[in-house]
């Protein structure tokens, strides 16, 4: 006999940005019995990898990587083949189970040992709310006993038909012979049966089961034909009642919960196309004419009757006009909502009211099809991976001109030959308006309207170790008050965005769940730093005035969210002086600071603090000293240099910020949480031994697989000449 008691079925497709915490949340510590099995239904992105990673350290989880896409029916079936437990959950993989309910569902199915439970759910929004279910009240009114038939509680039918809601007992599913069909809807065929079917139903009026309510990848909320095939699924439950005359005293309710569901689907406006409408009305008036019931009594509520009647007389132009009038009404208010959000947006965009006009005349002028806009940096000048991506677009897409936005300030700074825009002018309202690609590795100014054949690029600035994105919801001190609508608003600007290794392109799905092309190629700017010569490092080191013969550690300490000003972490004067004649420090302070003189030793310090060009300071440096920036992800391209990590407050920057992975647990080399732990990496060797490089070479394939140099190119070839790119390995 199994010593299995629950076996939680998994399939598994494009989800890597949230395939983590659903295994996490399932994997509760304290479940005897328990395994997962993962069905990799040939999932395009990072999910078969991390499904590997899982059944590696827990013996629970077991993987089936399949050959080729069945959909989520046969993914089902073939793990509901390969299970062994008393009991099977199918588990949607994009969801979680709520803190503790794992154990609670064991309890429940230990006391009552039913056919099948029904546990109740909530809906998680991508904007922050979590709302249970809005029919939760069937759980407990009237009082539910332990175990009951469906005969005795007819309620349950109107609760959530999907599969992920309720635990069924392995055998009775068997023998029922019940499998889930390929298409839509297809647990509805499984759901309704075994609920008429059951001799032992019962509740369980607790959430547990989080329903993720995704911006973008819910197959059903896309409009298609596909959603014909609810038709075949309603008679595939008819046909099993048909089969199993007992249930006959159901037929009424199902019948009524048919047309209520095919109701639904026709209502919502993103399912059903326009040009479909009338066939599905008439598929829906051949359902009901089909297996409407003798006794059947039209519902109570008028309207709701009178749709009865029309879809019995197959009345679909009745049907439509009663509709139209009604969203009508609704479309006038919002399009003149619309109307002047639009224009209050782009008078908003330049300075003054002529630059205001100037841009508006602009927006009625033809895409300039080879014209670029780049920035950096919220327009601080010529960085990071824009500037690898203009470079190389320069090279493969010469047709295209390159044009930067900088700060007033910073345009001394251009590098010469460079064209550029100072940001409010009118030149660069005119280039906001007639360009058709815009790249940055932060988001534009809110003001400019995106028009159609414009192409955006976001390119990030860096690995996130911390949450970015909708991720910062839950750590408010990271999230500074900021608009998640906003942001996401933002984002939906993006035609394409830059990942740099599979860490980045799970937190990118999570944090910014917009349709936008992921383009999984490294990250631009550090093909300098796979291409590096020793000439190019020599040249670097002498114009920083590193001392010949000494070794220069490069220190970059992060931002933190609950720190107002600059502030090392340790003190630089003890610790340069530990260190002896033979290093030196470069200090280099993040971006958002601009750390005043701290009266340090100018023979021991360097502050490259100002120095434009990280990469430059990283190519010159022997090695890494670091917190939790996302430099380490880019400085361990640089395979022969070592990287410390100093922790010191790592549990408070975990609280207050988030991270996408213990750091800790996985470090790029020798990690320090005191001064003297610090002092002692570099001074007795620890960050150059064995052990560092072991840990640095593991760090470098997981987070630096994609980087070869040829990042950029790959980006042009995409975004600017339209090439299709091969997926990464991972």
């Amino acid at each position: 006999m199994s010593s299995v008691f629950l076996s939680v079925i998994v399939p598994v497709h494009g989800v890597q940005g949230y395939l983590r915490q659903c295994l996490d949340s399932i994997l509760e510590p304290g479940c005897p019995g328990l395994e997962v099995i993962a069905i990799d239904d040939k999932s395009p992105d990072g999910c078969g990898a991390i499904l590997d990673e899982y059944a590696l350290r827990d013996p629970r989880v077991r993987v089936v990587h399949l050959e080729e896409n069945v959909g989520l029916g046969e993914a089902r079936n073939v793990g509901l083949s390969l299970a062994t437990g008393e009991y099977v959950w199918f588990f949607d993989s994009d969801d979680y189970t709520a803190e503790g309910s794992m154990l609670s569902v064991y309890e429940r199915l230990q006391e009552t040992k039913p056919d099948v439970l029904i546990f109740d759910y909530a809906r998680s929004y991508w904007h922050g709310k979590v709302q249970r279910s809005v029919i939760n009240k069937l759980f407990r009114e009237p009082p539910a006993p332990d175990t009951f038939a469906l005969r005795d509680r007819p309620s349950v039918l109107q609760l959530m038909m999907t599969a992920w809601n309720k635990a069924i007992r392995r055998e009775f599913l068997v023998e029922l012979g019940l499998k889930f069909s390929g298409g839509y809807y297809e647990d509805i065929n499984v759901t309704y049966p075994i609920l008429m079917a059951a001799e032992k139903l019962s509740l369980l009026d607790q959430v547990v089961y989080i329903y993720r309510q995704r911006r973008r990848g819910a197959i059903t909320r896309t409009g298609g034909k596909k959603h014909f095939d609810a038709f075949k699924q309603y008679e595939r439950i008819f046909a099993f009642m048909a089969q199993h005359p007992e249930t006959d005293q159901y037929r009424p309710l199902m019948f009524d919960r048919t047309i209520w569901h095919l109701l639904v689907i026709l209502g919502r406006g993103d399912r059903v196309l326009p040009e479909d409408r009338e066939r599905f009305f008439s598929e829906m008036s051949r359902i009901y004419r089909t297996f409407r019931p003798a006794d059947h009594t039209l519902p109570e509520d008028v309207q709701l009757a009178a749709k009865y009647r029309l879809i019995e007389k197959n009345n679909f132009r009745a049907f439509e006009t009663s509709k139209k009038l009604n969203e009508r009404r609704i479309s006038a208010k919002k399009r003149v909502r619309k109307y002047r959000g639009k224009v209050r947006k782009t008078v908003r965009f330049a300075k003054g009211k002529a630059n205001g006009l100037y841009y508006r005349t602009q927006l009625r002028l033809p895409v300039d099809e080879n014209l670029a806009v780049y920035a950096a940096y919220w327009y601080r000048g010529y960085a990071c991976n824009p500037a690898a991506i203009y470079e190389s677009q320069k090279e493969l897409a010469p047709k295209v001109k390159g044009v930067w936005v900088v700060k007033r300030g910073n345009a001394a700074k251009m590098p010469e030959g460079v064209p550029y825009v100072v940001a409010g002018t009118r030149e660069h309202s005119r280039l906001m308006a007639r360009a058709k690609y815009f790249v940055n590795n932060v988001n534009f100014t809110d003001d400019p309207v995106k028009r159609k054949g414009q192409v955006h690029v976001q390119t990030q600035h860096g690995t996130p170790l911390k949450k970015m994105g909708l991720d910062q919801m839950e750590f408010p001190v990271g999230a500074n008050d900021m608009d998640f609508r906003e942001l996401i608003d933002r984002a939906d600007r993006w035609d394409f965005l830059v990942s740099s290794n599979p860490l980045s392109s799970e937190a990118w799905d999570r944090g910014f769940p917009c349709s936008y092309e992921l383009l999984e190629t490294g990250y631009p700017r550090n093909d300098r730093l796979v291409r590096a010569t020793d000439a190019e490092r020599a040249a670097l080191r002498e114009q920083l005035g590193i001392p010949e013969g000494k070794k220069a550690i490069l220190y970059t300490p992060t931002h933190r969210d609950y720190m107002k000003r600059f502030s090392p972490q340790f003190d630089l004067r003890r610790f340069t002086e530990a260190l002896g004649d033979d290093f030196v420090l470069l200090l280099r302070a993040h971006y958002f600071y601009r750390p005043k003189s701290m009266g340090l030793p100018e023979d021991r310090i360097i502050d490259v603090s100002s120095y434009p060009i990280v990469e430059d300071l990283a190519i010159a440096s022997d090695a890494l000293l670091t917190d939790y920036s996302s430099i380490m992800f880019d400085y361990a391209v640089l395979e022969d240099r070592p990287i410390v990590i100093y922790a010191n407050d790592w549990d408070t920057y975990k609280l207050t910020r988030g991270v996408n992975f213990d750091l800790t647990q996985q470090p790029p080399g020798v990690i320090a949480f005191t001064e003297d732990e610090l002092v002692d990496a570099f001074a007795s060797g620890r960050a150059w031994n064995d052990t560092a490089v072991k840990d640095r070479t593991a760090f470098r394939a997981r987070f630096c697989s994609w980087e070869d140099g040829n990042a950029a190119e790959r980006v042009v070839r995409r975004v600017f000449l339209g090439e299709q790119l091969p997926k990464p390995a991972r």
